[in-house]
């Protein structure tokens, strides 16, 4: 990559990370803050409140990408920041459990993702646009890890209040790299025709892409519906798991990067995007064959960095194939669809998670799980992958 293009992907991950470092902070203490509050004692609620980001963000998702089309990516993007601050702030300021969740309601309702996504894509090659997508996602698989150290640190000092202030200063903090260390937006995509949302609704491979984000995402949260008591079981407590999951998610990256840039390289995506479905589908299968016996945590560990290493791999894969595939007038938009689809497989992932984990347990969880990776890996077997163009490099600043 140009030192251009390198700059856009560090400012850009910064801010793609200091965003999803406030949200994953929440993950692992809210039920238990959450229900301190008046109103805690009632649990449906509490569930909605943590889930209801997922529902706004999904909603808005699209129309942030399609402003950015038409308006430009960064006011979008300060924008959406300034609104994600603002729901920081009242979540830190709820004096009860229904101001929380009007908190974390706005917090979805800064849902920049596809717009910081767009603006990358706009600012990089399509010969290293993998690599950038990958650099983004890297940025939110760290943050994770991070987030799982810091967060009950955090909350035994200051609670729910001290993890939302700081969620506020960090999005201002995005704001800050957006004005003055992001790269100006290139011209050729200013000003230019605007693509009409039909051009990203029927494309065949634009809609196996997006569900295979809905399908991915889906999957990736209703695991953890079951995977923190099978590590229980396996005798790891529950305050070490981030013991376990920091080398996983590490380690994944690592091997993702040593191995994955150099197919890609050789001709050979279409071939690692299909194994890391499959291998996402496979993880399911010895999930389910883990149930009902003694698990053992390296086992455990093992399946979940196979998991990790596929999602890894389709988190670089897939939105840049929807940047490569869209019209350049709607790639926005088309990145927009993409998020929204991610969104509501979070939400459909806890929602519908639950709802096997209760009416048949891990073994439900894990068949569904399993069954939806499986039809994935059906309808992305005929895919055309996206053709990589050779276009001239962003000149340095």
């Amino acid at each position: 990559m140009t030192r251009a293009e390198w700059r856009a992907n560090l400012s850009l991950a910064s801010i793609f990370g200091l965003r999803m470092l406030g949200l994953f902070m929440v993950v692992p203490v809210f039920a238990h803050e959450a229900a301190q509050y008046p109103g805690g004692d009632n649990t449906g609620l509490i569930g909605l409140t943590l889930g209801i980001y997922g529902l706004t963000q999904a909603a808005l998702q699209f129309v942030y990408g399609l402003a950015s089309d038409r308006f430009g990516r960064k006011p979008v993007i300060i924008a959406g920041l300034l609104v994600f601050a603002a729901g920081s702030t009242v979540a830190a300021l709820a004096p009860s459990l229904l101001w929380l969740s009007v908190g974390r309601a706005l917090q979805g309702a800064g849902a920049v993702s596809a717009a910081v996504t767009a603006l990358l894509a706009d600012q990089t090659r399509d010969e290293v646009r993998t690599k950038s997508m990958a650099l983004l996602g890297a940025s939110m698989g760290l943050t994770f890890a991070l987030s799982l150290v810091v967060a009950p640190l955090l909350a035994a000092w200051g609670g729910l209040v001290a993890i939302f202030a700081l969620t506020a200063l960090l999005s201002l903090l995005g704001i800050a790299a957006v004005l003055w260390w992001v790269p100006p937006e290139p011209l050729q995509h200013r000003h230019q025709q605007e693509g009409r949302v039909l051009d990203v609704l029927r494309l065949p491979e634009l809609l196996r892409l997006n569900y295979g984000g809905f399908v991915m995402h889906g999957v990736q949260l209703a695991m953890w519906l079951a995977v923190p008591s099978m590590l229980v079981e396996a005798g790891l407590p529950q305050a070490r798991h981030w013991q376990l999951y920091l080398p996983v998610l590490v380690g994944s990256f690592v091997v993702m990067g040593g191995s994955f840039f150099q197919l890609e390289k050789r001709g050979y995506v279409r071939a690692a995007f299909l194994t890391a479905v499959a291998l996402m589908a496979l993880v399911q299968l010895g999930l389910w064959w883990q149930i009902g016996l003694q698990p053992s945590i390296y086992l455990l560990g093992l399946l979940l960095f196979l998991f990790f290493y596929g999602f890894n791999v389709l988190e670089a894969c897939l939105p840049s194939m929807v940047s490569r595939l869209a019209p350049l007038s709607a790639r926005g938009a088309a990145i927009g669809v993409y998020n929204t689809m991610q969104s509501i497989g979070f939400f459909a992932g806890g929602l519908l998670g639950g709802w096997a984990m209760q009416w048949g347990g891990p073994h439900a969880l894990f068949t569904g799980c399993g069954v939806l990776m499986m039809l994935w890996l059906w309808l992305a077997w005929p895919m055309r992958m996206a053709q990589t163009k050779t276009l001239e490099a962003p000149a340095n600043p």
